[in-house]
């Protein structure tokens, strides 16, 4: 049909008057009868836009190019048989766990994501707040940002140093900028310990950046302790390095929201095609883009394995047999991981796009889900730890802290360095103390965790994967992860905005900044921007999103965004939710003051709903026998 369609277009285009009669005054050409019916006019004004993937950059672009239906026919292609990408929710035993499902691949943000929030406000979510903990290490070498352990009280000098670094490398940024954090330790000197220790698992937290940790550079690291908007450590504490407990959001359940923003993006007359998977990028040329696409075989799980079509995994060859099918479009938007991007490509590939998107680097992580505690107390510190607690550090009293961490240290996020390689790291969480749904007390036996096992090509000897209890696994998922290598900020980023916009195409996926749900959301909407869609005015007018969106859209397409609402329109809806230091503290729709806001609502629909049956039963007579 599209193709057909396309035909016919490009019939009429080419029957246009001779050149002599296109030169007429506009006063005399308004007075000729118009070459096509006015509303068949219409239609040709619209870009028919293409976007490959239905994850968050994609559900955000599709969203705002749908704000105007009249320019704009919108189709998302998605190879799995769900929306929301690396976003998704599992069922789990509401019975053993207190709650019946779980987020999966993404589990929480900052309340610096004011786009993330504002997209679950539209679709009537809120995510709720946490003050996160966390626990690195084990034994001798662990420490939390709860209580001040011996691992900090015999490191000292080093936190120290490490405190005074942070200042000078801020006052010297452009010097330090990207040079990698493990040259970084050798050059002040930190013991091996102590790096890999204390300052790596920061930055490992932040990001997952896991085992790439050492080659990310520097400023993310000095930011994180000294950004009063977006440091997670700020400020960093002269005796132990992080005493806040900072905070931050839980995301709402990502099956349903995605869901159901997906029925309301079909409403608004976005065609959402799942199980439908891009093979390849036949043309893109003055005519526009031509792809080939096939209808993959969905799966129970919506969760499609790898096609015989990809090079991705050679193993797998799902939907071999399926037929090809050519695809005409104006204009597409790639919302996919950047080597899977090259791939789709293929030979319409420019030697630019080839040398940005190949130096994306990538590893191979796996994440099991499961409930072995015996696991967990063998490799984390999950309880208060009497035994390395220390109440003072340099002579500075911290009694408080160990006395409010006796009765509630629930750490939600693990990092355990390896003793064979204290250089590689294995990533966990606790999602029953992490997550919202979960009631505040559940046994510790039936918790749901989840482990991170990272870079399976290079580290996969170091992994522990096989002590946890099969019997007690939920779920094992595969990912292909962004290594935020200090190259990425060198080959891929600053070159994003020589790719955007030629050739009718477009990125937009997080690895086009930083591996992080709002940057996911913002370029999809920079996507739309570009493509001639208007930045909402209600986050226009939220000063701190309107900055992001800016220095996003300035540093990944070369370009800085113009304000569109008028001053005297600026006090309207959205100006009130940037608060806090310079506006960073999102206070709009789309997320809750208070922490387990979702397990308290869910207990009320419980209640209300045993309470509707009661009522039904008297009035039907059956409740009084």
């Amino acid at each position: 049909m599209r193709a057909q369609l396309f035909s016919a277009n490009s019939k009429v285009i080419s029957n246009r008057p001779p050149f002599s009669t296109r030169l007429m005054p506009l006063w005399k050409s308004a007075e000729q009868e118009p070459l096509l019916p006015t509303n068949m006019a219409k239609e040709e004004q619209k870009k028919r836009v293409l976007v490959v993937g239905a994850g968050a950059a994609g559900m955000t672009c599709a969203s705002h190019l749908a704000n105007h239906p009249d320019k704009f026919d919108v189709t998302v292609i998605e190879a799995a048989d769900y929306c929301g990408g690396q976003a998704f929710s599992i069922p789990i035993d509401k019975k053993k766990h207190g709650a019946s499902w779980l987020n999966q691949g993404v589990q929480g943000g900052s309340y610096i994501f004011h786009h993330t929030m504002t997209m679950f406000a539209r679709q009537g979510y809120a995510a709720n707040p946490v003050n996160l903990q966390v626990s690195f290490g084990k034994d001798h070498r662990f420490w939390t940002n709860v209580y001040p352990t011996k691992l900090l009280e015999r490191h000292q000098s080093e936190v120290k140093r490490f405190y005074w670094m942070l200042s000078f490398v801020r006052w010297f940024e452009l010097i330090f900028a990207l040079l990698p954090i493990k040259y970084l330790m050798k050059l002040f000197w930190f013991s091996y310990e102590f790096a890999n220790t204390v300052a790596l698992p920061m930055v490992a937290l932040f990001l997952g950046t896991g085992n790439y940790t050492p080659d990310v550079p520097t400023i993310i690291l000095e930011r994180l302790c000294t950004s009063p908007t977006y440091g997670m450590w700020y400020p960093a504490d002269k005796e132990s390095i992080a005493s806040n407990m900072p905070p931050m959001i839980v995301f709402p359940n990502f099956g349903n929201f995605y869901e159901d923003w997906r029925k309301d993006l079909v409403k608004r007359g976005v065609s959402i095609r799942l199980s439908t998977e891009v093979t390849q990028i036949l043309s893109r040329d003055k005519d526009g883009v031509v792809v080939k696409t096939i209808k993959r075989t969905p799966m129970p799980d919506n969760h499609n394995s790898t096609s015989a079509w990809t090079a991705e995994d050679p193993v797998m060859n799902a939907d071999a047999n399926a037929e090809e099918t050519t695809e005409h479009y104006d204009e597409i938007v790639i919302c996919c991981l950047a080597d899977t991007a090259k791939r789709l490509l293929g030979r319409t590939a420019s030697l630019r796009e080839r040398q940005v998107l190949g130096s994306a680097k990538f590893s191979d992580d796996i994440t099991i889900t499961h409930t072995d505690s015996v696991y967990m107390r063998k490799h984390y510190e999950n309880f208060f730890n009497e035994s390395q607690a220390v109440s003072s550090l340099s002579g500075v009293d911290h009694s408080s802290r160990v006395d409010f961490a006796r009765n509630n240290f629930r750490p939600m996020y693990y990092i355990k360095p390896y003793d064979a390689d204290l250089t590689k790291l294995e990533m966990g969480f606790d999602c029953t103390n992490y997550q919202a749904q979960f009631p505040p007390e559940v046994d510790f036996d039936n918790h749901v965790f989840q482990t991170i096992y990272l870079n399976k090509q290079r580290d996969g000897h170091l992994w522990t994967d096989t002590e946890i209890d099969e019997s007690k696994i939920i779920r094992k998922d595969w990912w292909h992860q962004l290594c935020h290598s200090w190259t990425h900020y060198v080959f891929v980023v600053p070159w994003m905005p020589l790719l955007q916009g030629r050739r009718h195409t477009r990125f937009a996926s997080s690895w086009t900044m930083i591996n992080a749900h709002e940057v996911a959301v913002m370029s999809g909407i920079a996507a739309a921007v570009d493509l001639g869609a208007q930045y909402p005015e209600d986050l226009e007018r939220d000063g701190f999103a309107l900055l992001s969106f800016r220095l996003y859209y300035l540093l990944v397409y070369g370009r800085w965004y113009r304000r569109r609402v008028k001053k005297e329109d600026r006090m309207g809806e959205g100006h009130e939710w940037a608060t806090g230091i310079y506006g960073s503290v999102y206070k709009g729709p789309g997320v809750t003051e208070k922490e387990r806001e979702m397990w308290r609502e869910e207990r009320a629909r419980e209640m209300n709903g045993g309470a509707n049956g009661l009522a039904n039963g008297l009035a039907n007579g059956h409740g009084g026998k």
